[in-house]
């Protein structure tokens, strides 16, 4: 994890940029401008959780659920948002419906489909992951992938477990040099300078982390493509056997 910088020295970095003297430890330090700085840094930290599907963010809820579960169940405690297209119903191997509207859970409800749905559907209601059938039969496997709001780990932890700063050893997640771009940022606005350039500098930069925190599909112009083919006798099946 040597890429991640510690809270001190992205606030220490940022400072320096702007021609302030670094601090010993900037998040603990008695100063207006690190107390305002400390404060910058959770915003943006908190704000650049929203701006992209961060890979080191993306975790994974599931549920295994009995017949005595009442379908409500709580989202994890670092629950930002559901990534689109990601739930599934491993039992069935078929993807969850949803997220419900209120009219479509009253009419499923209402209508008492139970024994008719194909699929397992879902909503979300006040930090609630509510699922139907509801209540749900035994052995129902859902799972899906969500973006966590934690970009803070606590020194020696192995995963983020904060979204606000208790201490200058606490390890941001997100990328070092994006954090300290957009501190100063934040900084140059909060006193009322010019942050023409600063907002110029942290656009391009987010606008290429973006663009590679991921990898991306091959490239095809020809008719019909539809990217990687999972299964195809040209590049991911054996010569014999398929199927048994």
């Amino acid at each position: 994890m040597a890429r991640y910088l510690e809270v001190n020295t992205i606030i220490n970095r940022a400072a320096v940029e702007m021609g302030l003297l670094p601090s010993e430890d900037p998040a603990s330090d008695t100063g207006d401008t690190f107390i305002q700085m400390v404060g910058l840094l959770n915003s943006s930290g908190q704000e650049l959780c929203e701006l992209n599907d961060w890979p080191i963010l993306i975790k994974t809820y599931s549920i295994l659920t009995t017949s005595a579960d009442t379908g409500s169940y709580d989202l994890p405690d670092d629950f930002n948002y559901m990534i689109d297209q990601t739930g599934w119903d491993k039992t069935r191997r078929l993807p969850i419906g949803g997220p419900l509207s209120a009219q479509e859970w009253t009419y499923l409800k209402g209508r008492n489909l139970f024994n008719k749905t194909i699929y397992a559907c879902f909503r979300q209601l006040d930090g609630k992951f509510d699922l139907f059938p509801n209540p749900p039969p035994d052995g129902l496997d859902i799972s899906f992938e969500y973006v966590s709001r934690s970009w803070l780990k606590e020194q020696g932890a192995d995963t983020a477990t904060r979204d606000t700063i208790n201490s200058g050893t606490n390890v941001c997640c997100l990328d070092p040099l994006l954090s300290i771009k957009f501190l100063k940022l934040k900084f140059l606005q909060a006193k009322g300078f010019d942050y023409s350039a600063a907002a110029m500098e942290f656009d391009t930069l987010l606008g290429g982390r973006i663009g590679k925190s991921t990898g991306a599909q091959v490239l095809n112009a020809s008719y019909g493509s539809r990217g990687m083919r999972y299964i195809t006798p040209y590049g991911n099946t054996g010569d014999t056997g398929f199927g048994a």
